[in-house]
Formats: C-alpha cells, sequence, structure tokens
C-alpha cells in the first residue's frame, strides 16, 4: 500500500514572488531587503510572470504553458521563478516527471529560500519515487534530512520505496518507526497506516503485532463489521488453540459480529469440540432464529443432534461438579466448573469459580483471569473486568486484549 501524498503546488516561495510582483517599476530592477536570497527582477520579465499566473489561477494550462515558454529569465532570481512556475503548471497536469525536472532547475538556482529547502527536497524524493527512480528519491531523502527534515512521512515514503525494491522488512521496519513517532508526538496513527503495519505483519509472522494492530485498528473505526474482519481475519492467520480460539468466537457474537453460516458453523463446532453442549446448542438456534442457519443444514443439523441430550445432561451434572470442587484442594475443579458456567452465560457464578480457582492454584492462572475478566465484564463489572485482564500474560494475552477493547467500548458507550 503506497503512502498518499498530497501533491506539492508552488506556494511555498509566493510571498517572496510576490514581494518582487508587487514592487514598483522604481524598485523591480533594484535588489529588495527581504529575509532570503536577493531579489532581482526585470519590468518585462515581471508583467511576463503575472500574465502566467493568472492563466494558471484560471487553470487555462495551454495559455500557462505558452506564457511560461516564453519567459527568458536572465538573473538568478528570474531562474526560479521560471522553475516554480513551470512546476506549478506540471502540478496542474499532475505529471510527475516535469515536475521533478522542474525540482532540479530550481535546486540549480540560488535562490530557493532556506525555509523552503527541505520541503522542496523532499517533494523531490517523492517524485523520483513515482517516476521510479529510487536511488535519487533515497539521495533527496537524505539530503532533506540533513536540512532538518525527517517526519514520519519520510520515514513511510522510506517504507514505500522498501517494498518496491522487494525488501519486505526495510518497509516494515520504517512503518514501524513512523508508527512509534506519531505516537510519541501524541498524535492519532492514520488509519492507513495500520493497515500497512497489518499487511506487512503477516508475512512476518508476528501475531503479537498483528493482534495489537487489529486492536489499535478496532480502537480508531468500531462496528460490527469492523470487529468481524479482525477476528476472523487473526484466528485464522494465527492458527490459535481451540479455547483461545473459542473465546474469540464468543466475543465476535458479543459484538453482534456473526454475518454468515460459516461463523456459526466454526463456533458451533468449536463449542462441541470443547464440551460445551449447551453452548453449541444455543448458538445454532441463534444462527437459525437470525436466518444465517437452516434447519436443512446438514452440518449444525448434526451437531444439533448430537449435542441436545447431553446439553441437558451438562446442566444437570453442575451442581455435583460444583460441591466437589468447592470440596476440592486444587483449583482444577474449579476452573472446569468455571468454564462450564461461562459456556452457559451464568457468568455470576462463574466469577465465584474463576476466583475460586484461583485461589487455589494448581491452574492456567492466564486462562483463569482472561475467561474472569470477561464473566465480570458480562456481568457488568467493568472495573475489576480490566484488572483482571490487564494481569494476562503469555499465549491468552491477545485474547485478554480484545476483549479489553470490547470492556472499554462498552464503559465508553455507557458514559
Amino acid at each position: 500500500m503506497a503512502m498518499r501524498f498530497r501533491p506539492f503546488t508552488f506556494r511555498l516561495s509566493h510571498a517572496l514572488i510576490a514581494t518582487a510582483l508587487i514592487a514598483g517599476p522604481a524598485t523591480a530592477k533594484k535588489k529588495v531587503p527581504v529575509a532570503g536570497p536577493p531579489i532581482v527582477m526585470s519590468d518585462t520579465f515581471r508583467a511576463s510572470v503575472q500574465a502566467a499566473q493568472a492563466a494558471l489561477r484560471a487553470r487555462d494550462a495551454a495559455t500557462a504553458q505558452a506564457r511560461i515558454s516564453a519567459l527568458m529569465p536572465v538573473s538568478d532570481f528570474e531562474a526560479y521563478v521560471a522553475a516554480g512556475l513551470r512546476f506549478e503548471l506540471a502540478s496542474q497536469k499532475l505529471d510527475p516527471q516535469a515536475q521533478r525536472v522542474a525540482l532540479t532547475d530550481m535546486f540549480k538556482t540560488g535562490s530557493v529560500p532556506k525555509t523552503d529547502a527541505p520541503k522542496l527536497r523532499f517533494a523531490a524524493a517523492y517524485l523520483s519515487y513515482k517516476v521510479g527512480n529510487y536511488d535519487d528519491a533515497l539521495a533527496q531523502l537524505d539530503y532533506a534530512k540533513t536540512l532538518g527534515y525527517d517526519g514520519v512521512d519520510a520515514l513511510m515514503l522510506r517504507s514505500d520505496i522498501a517494498l518496491r525494491r522487494n525488501k519486505p522488512k526495510d518497509a516494515r521496519a520504517f512503518v514501524q518507526q513512523a508508527i512509534a513517532a506519531q505516537k510519541a508526538a501524541g498524535k492519532d496513527v492514520p488509519v492507513a497506516w495500520l493497515d500497512k503495519a497489518i499487511s506487512m505483519a503477516y508475512p512476518a509472522k508476528d501475531w503479537a503485532e498483528l493482534g495489537q494492530l487489529y486492536r489499535e485498528r478496532l480502537n480508531r473505526v468500531e462496528n460490527r463489521e469492523e470487529w468481524r474482519t479482525a477476528l476472523v481475519n487473526y484466528q485464522t492467520a494465527a492458527e490459535l488453540e481451540p479455547q483461545l480460539q473459542l473465546d474469540l468466537y464468543r466475543l465476535q457474537a458479543a459484538n453482534g459480529a456473526m454475518a454468515s453460516e460459516r461463523d456459526y458453523q466454526a463456533y458451533a463446532q468449536a463449542a462441541e469440540k470443547a464440551g460445551y453442549y449447551a453452548e453449541a446448542k444455543t448458538i445454532i438456534e441463534s444462527g437459525r432464529a437470525a436466518g444465517k442457519l437452516t434447519a436443512t443444514d446438514a452440518a449444525t443439523g448434526q451437531i444439533l443432534k448430537s449435542v441436545t441430550p447431553k446439553a441437558t445432561k451438562e446442566i444437570a451434572a453442575l451442581p455435583v461438579l460444583a460441591k466437589k470442587a468447592a470440596a476440592s484442594a486444587s483449583g482444577k475443579d474449579a476452573l472446569a466448573v468455571a468454564d462450564d458456567y461461562f459456556s452457559l452465560a451464568q457468568y455470576p457464578q462463574a466469577v465465584e469459580q474463576y476466583r475460586a480457582a484461583i485461589a487455589k492454584g494448581g491452574v492456567d492462572a492466564d486462562r483463569a483471569n482472561a475467561r474472569l475478566g470477561v464473566a465480570l465484564a458480562r456481568s457488568g463489572d467493568l472495573a475489576a473486568a480490566r484488572t483482571a485482564l490487564a494481569q494476562v500474560t503469555g499465549k491468552w494475552a491477545a485474547v485478554a486484549g480484545f476483549w479489553s477493547v470490547w470492556v472499554e467500548h462498552k464503559d465508553q458507550k455507557a458514559a
């Protein structure tokens, strides 16, 4: 994805040119005392410039071309002005090759104001990139840097050049630097930059960064479609363990982002394989109610037939399992019961059992805290949910991170 660039027009030095154009006949041939290079322009040349500018303002390219071609500069400043007008005409024509040539002519003069030079060198870099001269583009970027121009747009341009040269690792590093610089400056990272970074994280198989980038994107653009895209793409790429994947399906459903037959089928299959039969039954029934699944769908029909009797037994067995967990010295039984309550959307009961499991120990604390945080959030205790989710590390960190975004959005909506 190439960087979006706002084409330069020759307005960076218009104040300087305007000074010469406004100057009367008595002063036009003299050096006008202004900050910057000396302004020396004859009356005849000044009149020709005014005529060319009038044509440019009217966007009359043919007349402007004729006026500019007829200019006969005799001083350094006049050569600079003529080149600037050629640059502006090329900008109107969207001709990067002609823009680049005009910039070269401007650089040949000694009249480029020091304040404009860094931006013009960056413009030269971009235009060289546009016409495929990557060596010159990098040289101009280096030159601009020596003049003090080294902003995030320069990093993004370096990234685009690296991509064109088939150097994806270098390109990704420049994007990462640009994003870090943008954040350090206290500015929002453009969504297009996040999309570019996401596209680079895939081939690098950097799942931690991929998840973080998707979460940042959801904090910028949040709706059902964005949630589905982020969660489905992340799951597919990261090849998550079944329990992790299941919790992202749950998050997708919590956002109302179940959009297709495939979504419901995948969720139901994941719940069935994990042994949460009532949850599998519920998701199939909700898919049918939403019109995404039909009663004749073979895959989910077979699952529903299988899980329905098991769901009844699963629910009936919970009180006995809970009693056993309370008597156990290990937290493993409490964790299993908590997961069952969680799958049934009985979140207050799940919270109690997850806390017992963590207190007794002998369990995966990251998994327990991740699901404790979700259960707290689904119970309405967003503050406690944040605390629990913030403690999650390791392979469960991405799941906790996505649910943390959901918690923040819930909090914002409630406020």
